[in-house]
């Protein structure tokens, strides 16, 4: 792990932060004086930027080479098309945009609908994403994590097979269909998740993912994007058992809270025992970024401290330079996990200095 130098105690203070007790500080600069080599050949065709290999890995490596990594910061390559890719391996169809992916739904008529299954034969999907995984680590020779594909799993994936829409109705006219559409995705992200952490997991046993996190076992950034869109009963009812059942399943679980009409479900999540921890996501109301209030805006302390009080841990995402020593004077180090990103090393240099106070 020659990206980063402290790597070894980057992973002990991320251990740490999953058990609520330590700090973990992300913190990345321009790198002084890079000289990557520069990725060649980028295909005109969107869906060929998103899908081709060797491009994937070059710009991966392109990028982590002009980037200096300091304290817990980890360097990463994720082997993932798009987010939500346990969907196409389920059979829906992946729409290629520049900046995100989406996919065509594959459930027209809930009641005719076969019962969801993965099935590892003839998967082009499985086969694309199995191939991009073995040359990631092939190639990086221990110079940097290999993070498996963003799955996404439960509502967001039936969404993604049904479409959004539709499944709102269903979630009424067809209750139970909705749970045993779920019984079924669950069984898919457990057997999915399995193929890829056979193949990443470390010498430790460890396996990182997107978000940038990294745990000594199976380690999952889980999320339901969809549930801006539904009721705190209906998440109760819908969510929370397949959530809970996938976080008893995985050894260490973070939740990817997405912006202010999710924060209904807070409590929801904080009563789920085996979620470890959650992060947020500053979003407004119309699904756009809110610039006034960046993850270490003062206006999220008292989330922050809600989150803690509740058992879990905290990761703060997007935070100024000059946010993020407020923000552990105002809720304490224990159970934080803070990323930002630094004009240059030496600025970057600068706040590693500040922050030992808080070790």
């Amino acid at each position: 792990m020659n990206l980063n130098p402290n790597i070894e105690q980057a992973k002990k203070n991320h251990l740490a932060w999953w058990n609520r007790k330590g700090l973990v500080l992300s913190v990345k600069s321009p790198k002084r004086n890079a000289h990557p080599k520069d990725v060649v050949g980028v295909p005109t065709d969107v869906a060929a930027r998103w899908t081709d290999i060797r491009l994937r890995c070059e710009g991966a490596e392109y990028d982590m080479a002009k980037t200096a990594y300091f304290a817990d910061a980890l360097p990463m390559l994720c082997t993932t098309f798009g987010p939500g890719s346990l969907a196409e391996m389920l059979g829906a169809k992946p729409v290629y945009e520049p900046s995100t992916v989406w996919y065509e739904p594959n459930i027209a008529d809930p009641d005719a609908c076969k019962p969801i299954r993965f099935d590892p034969r003839n998967n082009a999907s499985l086969d694309l994403h199995m191939r991009f995984v073995d040359e990631a680590m092939r190639r990086s020779g221990g110079r940097y994590m290999v993070a498996m594909s963003d799955l996404i799993e439960n509502l967001d994936t039936l969404a993604s097979l049904r479409g959004s829409e539709p499944l709102l109705t269903d979630l009424i006219e067809r209750p139970q269909w909705v749970h045993q559409r779920q019984e079924e995705i669950l069984q898919a992200f457990f057997e999915v998740f399995e193929l890829f952490y056979q193949k990443t997991k470390d010498d430790q046993g460890g396996s990182a993912f997107i978000f940038d996190i990294w745990g000594p076992g199976k380690t999952c950034k889980v999320q339901c994007d969809f549930s801006c869109m539904i009721s705190a009963a209906m998440f109760r009812e819908f969510v929370v058992p397949y959530l809970s059942r996938q976080c008893d399943w995985l050894d260490y679980s973070m939740h990817h809270l997405d912006g202010e009409t999710a924060l209904q479900h807070l409590d929801a999540l904080l009563s789920i025992e085996s979620l470890d921890a959650i992060e947020w996501t500053p979003m407004g109301a119309a699904g756009q970024s809110n610039v006034s209030h960046t993850g270490g805006h003062p206006q999220w302390y008292d989330l922050y401290r809600r989150i803690k009080s509740g058992g879990k841990s905290v990761q703060a995402v997007g935070v100024k330079l000059e946010e993020v020593v407020p923000l552990l004077e105002a809720v304490g180090p224990e159970g934080m996990y803070i990323m930002t990103n630094a004009p240059d090393e030496d600025a970057a240099q600068k706040l590693v200095e500040q922050v030992r106070q808080f070790r």
